[in-house]
């Protein structure tokens, strides 16, 4: 199992030099990954700063040299996948190779849609998900693009460079559990990084749920079941305690787990504050 630092775009990390700090941190304790929330806007969270995701992560770039490091997640159906791409093949450059890409519908649909006059229809977002995704991997490539879909057209377009890592960075997908429809994408693609109702942001999901999602995966994945794939959880370990975090993820990673998200509970105060987010990092990871 692999372990990685999960932060908010807003509040304290709104700041690149903070997020850069703590990447640096998070490199120095162990830690496999640093990964950043991608909102535009989020009214649960208003009146904070907010930062672009790829500017933060940019910083964290710069700032280290083993580290993974990707948004969770982009919602790549408010963005445009031309410059979506370009943003993400120039990540990937300036770290050498270590980003990852999680994609998913995002939300609140309300805060990130409605409110900018754009579609709210889940379907409609959902398509533009997919055919987004597809573009991006060709995009890419380096190698010219033509298209004519539902939702996107594009004429004989060469986005140079391609991404340093080939055929292009991981692809992870989110969505809610146990929705199948996310999950079936995310089975195309590199990995999934599943949400649970009963396990909200921060907090352990049930080890039952998680056998029966991997369970799941795995049949959908049957023709390709020697290809790597990542199952991405997440939540809140106390650093301070070795044992119960070992008991916390152990039976996780024996479900099917191989990568862990360290959150914040997303109704904590201290959830875009540095002070207790990098005690955490420097703490460690909870290696099992």
């Amino acid at each position: 199992m692999r372990y990685s630092v999960n932060i908010p775009n807003f509040g304290d990390f709104a700041d690149p030099r903070t997020v850069a700090k703590v990447a640096v941190a998070a490199e120095q304790a162990g830690w496999d990954g640093l990964f950043v929330w991608d909102h535009v806007l989020h009214r649960t969270h208003a009146g904070r700063p907010f930062g672009d995701p790829w500017m933060l992560l940019t910083a964290a770039a710069l700032a280290t040299s083993r580290i993974r490091l990707g948004t969770l997640v982009t919602p790549v159906a408010r963005r445009r996948p031309q410059q979506l791409a370009r943003q993400v093949a120039t990540l990937d450059a300036v770290s050498e190779g270590r980003v990852t890409f999680a994609a998913g519908l995002g939300g609140p649909i309300e805060d990130e849609y409605a409110s900018f006059g754009d579609v709210t229809d889940p379907k409609v977002l959902a398509e533009r998900l997919d055919e987004g995704l597809d573009l991006l991997q060709r995009y890419w490539s380096g190698e010219p693009v033509n298209h004519d879909g539902r939702h996107y057209r594009v004429r004989d377009v060469t986005l140079l460079p391609a991404t340093v890592q080939r055929p292009r960075p991981p692809v992870w997908v989110a969505g809610f559990w146990p929705s199948r429809p996310p999950m079936r994408r995310a089975a195309r693609w590199d990995g999934a990084v599943p949400l649970f109702h009963d396990a909200r942001h921060g907090h352990v999901p049930p080890v039952e749920q998680v056998r029966d999602l991997v369970s799941y995966l795995r049949e959908q994945r049957e023709a390709r079941p020697d290809t790597p794939f990542e199952i991405v959880l997440g939540g809140a370990t106390p650093g301070d305690d070795a044992a119960k975090a070992c008991d916390l993820i152990g039976p996780l990673a024996e479900a099917g787990a191989t990568w862990w998200d360290e959150r914040q509970i997303q109704t904590s105060d201290a959830i875009d504050r540095l002070e207790p987010v990098l005690r955490r990092v420097e703490q460690g990871p909870p290696r099992v």
